[in-house]
């Protein structure tokens, strides 16, 4: 394959979040976090470990910078720790917290790097969780004066931020199934919180837009492509509400359409919740449609989607490769592609920057300290490759962000994933990027995908 260029003016980039790298979770005045209180409790991280140190990112952080210029990193996209800004949420603001931020931001623009914020990637103040957390809509309002007290602070520098990382998981994944901070399993505050999540977002992006002129404001939101295991009309019933379950419900009312009907239906049938959903008031889905610049899209992997009850299905035609991460996720960027063109030419989405794309491998320094993690590459050269055709179709895509600079806690898996482009020795703190990171970085340089080299 001859070498593919992007468009000049393609930002590359990759992510992180605070919990997962920072550490340091009783300094300078931070507050505890859900995170914090979820890691300590027993049996809820599969290797018993905590965010407590990460990779001390907070003490590294110049350090971190430079590998980042020295990787070419054209952009950094970071998370704010809530508590360490409003160690209870909402009130007295912790100086010391906005310090640490501002000399990040500072680093990174001194470095050429420009910076991507999120405001929210999990870590919500446990002192509002003691309240209610997100099904109770005073936690949206909060949000709104922690989005304040943020963007007055770094609006001067910062000129592209996104509210909320996966609302899908902070309300579902988190309140349903359990397995993330706070750990409930109810369904019905599951929707709250994810309403209040998704309400929080709309109520903050004027705020942010007058705090910031001229700034940029979006919304990541994650995505598995469904496909249905055969043509019969079970599996596609199943696509559908795993479409609806997964990805329409946050994307349609960003974007105006309101909760889908067919999912409303879905879940108030059998009165689990009111035919109303209760925690919908009137003027949420005006507010909850606030126009914004751009998505954030987090893409892995596809679901494939089969309805073993029924007595009429028809035999499976469309089954997962052996390829899979080591978190048991299918590598399948066909998916990315298939996701980029629908959003676009689906909502009429003006911009799109992929936020988090990455996989799990484990490859670990060789005799000479050199690690060789040829499966990333080979992912990272796929997934590259759909944005590249997705763009040649016209999606207006504008940046990609690697998942992640460097290996972290990885939530409920602790420190058994390593998602790095950059190996993390967590008992010295010793950073020693991996092929791929040199190899995303000559991408970076080149502007262009090259040929996949077997390895």
């Amino acid at each position: 394959m001859a070498s593919r260029s992007f468009p000049t003016g393609f930002l590359w980039g990759a992510a992180t979040s605070s919990y997962q790298i920072e550490g340091a979770w009783q300094e300078d005045g931070k507050g505890e976090s859900i995170w914090d209180r979820f890691t300590h409790t027993p049996g809820k991280i599969i290797d018993g470990s905590t965010g407590d140190v990460a990779c001390d990112h907070y003490h590294r952080w110049a350090d971190d910078v430079a590998l980042m210029a020295e990787l070419g990193l054209q952009a950094y996209r970071f998370s704010i720790a809530w508590p360490r800004i409003l160690p209870v949420g909402r009130g007295p603001v912790n100086q010391a917290g906005l310090d640490f931020y501002n000399r990040l931001v500072d680093g990174l623009l001194a470095a050429g790097i420009t910076p991507f914020v999120t405001l929210y990637h999990w870590d919500l103040p446990q002192a509002l969780q003691d309240r209610g957390g997100w099904p109770v809509r005073a936690t949206a309002e909060a949000f709104v004066e922690y989005a304040d007290v943020v963007t007055r602070a770094l609006g001067d520098r910062v000129q592209h931020w996104i509210t909320h990382n996966e609302p899908w998981c902070i309300g579902l994944l988190s309140h349903q199934i359990g397995e993330h901070a706070p750990g409930w399993r109810v369904w019905p505050a599951a929707l709250a919180a994810s309403h209040h999540v998704l309400l929080s977002h709309g109520w903050a992006v004027p705020v942010i837009r007058a705090n910031c002129p001229g700034a940029e404001v979006g919304i990541t939101l994650n995505y598995t492509v469904a496909e249905a295991a055969s043509p019969s009309a079970a599996d596609a019933r199943a696509t559908r509400y795993f479409d609806g379950y997964f990805n329409r419900w946050f994307t349609d009312p960003v974007y105006g359409r309101g909760y889908p009907a067919d999912m409303v239906d879905a879940y108030t049938t059998g009165g689990q919740l009111p035919r109303e959903l209760d925690f919908v008031q009137p003027g949420d889905m005006e507010a909850i449609a606030a126009q914004t610049d751009f998505l954030g899209v987090n893409y892995y992997t596809r679901a494939i989607l089969r309805d073993e009850q029924a007595a009429d299905n028809l035999p499976p035609t469309r089954v997962a490769s052996d390829d899979v991460t080591e978190m048991e996720w299918e590598v399948y960027p066909e998916g990315l592609y298939r996701l980029l063109v629908r959003l676009h030419f689906g909502y009429d989405i003006p911009k799109l920057y992929v936020t988090e794309n990455g996989c799990s491998y484990g490859d670990g320094p060789d005799a000479q300290g050199r690690i060789q993690d040829d499966r990333r590459i080979a992912y990272l050269h796929g997934h590259l490759d759909a944005c590249r055709r997705a763009l040649e179709a016209g999606v207006p895509l504008a940046g990609y962000f690697q998942w992640s600079l460097m290996d972290n806690f990885e939530w409920a898996k602790g420190y058994t994933q390593r998602f790095g482009m950059v190996w993390v020795d967590y008992a010295t703190q010793q950073r020693i990027p991996k092929a791929s990171a040199y190899w995303y970085r000559d991408v970076i340089r080149a502007n262009a995908l090259p040929p996949l080299v077997a390895a």
